[in-house]
């Protein structure tokens, strides 16, 4: 059997803010952009393509709205591995990107958690070998 997790939905208030916001600071792709009348198809992700990447599904009523930077109840729920953090951590610091704390050496990776454009934090990370 060979399967891989490829997409995780990411509730965002509008779809262009969203694009802009993860193709510029994050640097990721705009891999699919298909209109479907009443709503929009729109996949984002790094640019290697061989990695997970994300659903960007704008919220439609009030529940949805209120999840919208905080789909992980303020816990880390996004984890972006690199193969070399220090430039990435440039990188994204010179685009805007908010990190939330010096990055620090764990056993497993340097780590530092970083805020997307909603409120959601993620973890970059470059994995020990």
């Amino acid at each position: 059997m060979n399967q891989r997790l490829a997409l995780v939905t990411l509730v965002v208030a509008d779809y262009d803010e969203a694009i802009a916001w993860y193709t510029g600071a994050l640097g990721f792709q705009l891999l699919q952009d298909i209109d479907q009348g009443h709503k929009r198809w729109v996949v984002v992700g790094p640019a290697d393509g061989g990695s997970a990447a994300l659903l960007l599904a704008r919220a439609s009523d009030d529940t949805q709205r209120s999840r919208i930077g905080n789909q992980t109840g303020g816990r880390v729920g996004f984890f972006l591995n690199t193969d070399d953090f220090w430039r990435d951590h440039a990188a994204m610091t010179a685009r805007g990107v908010e990190f939330l704390e010096t990055p620090r050496d764990e056993p497993y990776a340097t780590v530092a958690v970083f805020r997307d454009l909603y409120g959601n934090t993620w973890d970059l990370l470059e994995p020990k070998q």
